[in-house]
């Protein structure tokens, strides 16, 4: 009986371990952190290719690595972080742009809820009342007619 329900235990645990690492995860479906931007992305690829320079120089002075594989591996490293510094400083250029858009939207937006026609002004309370209304919504007054083309 003791066995039984230790080999039962045993299977339900063998499961639950092994679930996650038999199941497929469809592409793109994976969890990301929050922060990751592209900027954020490509500053810590860049601090990657930093570190990597660090670990290769250590390595050529203690001697581990040949002069010729040692000038090549810095070079291919620096222009990486190059080109990483590029890329972020285009992306940084890029989000500048997408916020002064931002900016220019929300002025305009502002600028036209501030133009609200007298017509849709309640003249007995002063109310401003959404365009399409005929009644004023805080004292029921009826609004001015409109006038009528033709």
């Amino acid at each position: 009986m003791a066995l039984g329900i230790t080999l039962l235990i045993a299977a339900g645990l063998a499961v639950f371990i092994m679930t996650p690492l038999l199941t497929a995860q469809a592409a793109g479906e994976g969890t990301l952190p929050v922060d990751v931007t592209l900027t954020s992305d490509l500053k810590r690829r860049r601090m990657v290719v930093y570190e990597n320079l660090q670990d290769l120089e250590f390595e050529f002075k203690a001697g581990k690595i040949a002069r010729e594989d040692y000038e090549s591996l810095r070079n291919n490293y620096r222009a990486e972080a190059a080109g990483l510094m590029a890329a972020t400083l285009e992306a940084e250029k890029g989000d500048s742009t997408d916020a002064m858009i931002e900016r220019e939207i929300a002025a305009r937006r502002a600028q036209r809820r501030a133009q609200t026609p007298d017509d849709y002004v309640c003249s007995k309370c002063g109310y401003e009342n959404p365009l399409p209304v005929k009644f004023c919504g805080e004292c029921g007054t009826p609004l001015g007619k409109r006038k009528k083309k033709g």
